[in-house]
């Protein structure tokens, strides 16, 4: 009786820890990824603190890269699981992208001040050679638009500068990972911001409209300093000043804009003529040459807060 018993009670057991048992014959056509978003990050630290910071602290990422001669790749957090990277965070009409977002931090050191500006630390090809494949794996897997692979500097630009401006992001854009402006677009508008810049409400509605967050103050302010320095990070690294000027106005028209009607060429105002008097024409400001992206110089301090 006491055999029949413990028999008895181990196949209760053995029930209760398998669980309940499920048919998986049926899948609903009616489903999407959680992940609509890709964020990538840099660690500020080397590869043992990196790892160290994003599996003991209150932060944490799907994936970390590391910077050896071969990187390794971890995957810390599983995909089907929220990891706590992009913390308060907006894109678009989006908002708090942790729950809708895969992360990649990369091991790099991020940048110093020094007596000549804030200097980033560049990153290896090896690693980025790394890195492409594995957003093209997860944005396959998961149907994240190139427009929604993002850095931390995007969807939280008031706080965050990585992965900062010597991020090769045309590398990704080449490979089809991220969308980028073309440069037939940006020449065909550029002198129309020669003859007369936008003003600044132009700026920060551009700005809004491609996914950045900031208040519509119509006001040269520093968070609208500090998100255009975050959109030239990405765009136009050689120049991170975070001033509203001629080549940003077209990478920003040509991106919210690529294809529809160009935007209206200032007309000056009329010149008022004094009674006998010959009027005198207006002199053209010159032009100055479109600036030419160094990879090796060294970004312009943006007006950013706190390191990643």
């Amino acid at each position: 009786m006491k055999t029949l018993a413990a028999t008895l009670l181990i196949a209760l057991l053995a029930g209760c820890a398998t669980g309940p048992q499920y048919d998986k014959t049926y899948t609903a056509k009616g489903q999407s990824s959680r992940a609509r978003f890709l964020v990538l990050h840099y660690t500020v630290g080397d590869r043992a603190s990196s790892l160290k910071t994003l599996t003991e602290a209150q932060v944490s990422a799907h994936y970390m890269v590391t910077d050896d001669p071969k990187p390794v790749i971890y995957n810390l957090v599983d995909e089907k699981n929220a990891a706590w990277h992009a913390g308060n965070s907006s894109w678009k009409n989006y908002t708090q992208l942790n729950n809708s977002s895969i992360g990649i931090e990369i091991v790099n050191s991020g940048w110093k001040d020094t007596p000549n500006g804030r200097v980033y630390a560049p990153f290896p090809q090896s690693q980025i050679d790394a890195i492409i494949p594995l957003v093209r794996d997860i944005v396959t897997r998961h149907h994240i638009t190139p427009e929604n692979v993002l850095g931390h500097s995007d969807i939280a630009p008031l706080r965050k500068q990585d992965p900062g401006p010597m991020f090769p992001w045309k590398q990704f854009a080449d490979a089809g990972l991220v969308v980028w402006p073309d440069a037939a677009r940006v020449a065909l508008v550029t002198p129309i911001f020669q003859t007369q810049l936008p003003d600044v409400a132009w700026y920060q509605k551009k700005l809004a409209t491609w996914g950045y967050g900031l208040v519509q103050s119509g006001n040269l302010d520093e968070q609208t300093r500090t998100v255009l320095s975050a959109f030239q990070m990405k765009y136009r690294p050689a120049n991170i000043d975070g001033m509203p000027d001629v080549e940003t106005a077209a990478l920003l028209e040509a991106l919210t804009n690529p294809a529809g009607p160009l935007p209206p060429v200032p007309v000056p105002p009329p010149v008022i003529g004094v009674p006998g008097v010959p009027p005198v024409e207006p002199v053209p400001a010159p032009v100055a040459a479109p600036a030419v992206v160094d990879p090796t110089a060294v970004p312009a301090t943006p007006p950013v807060k706190d390191q990643h």
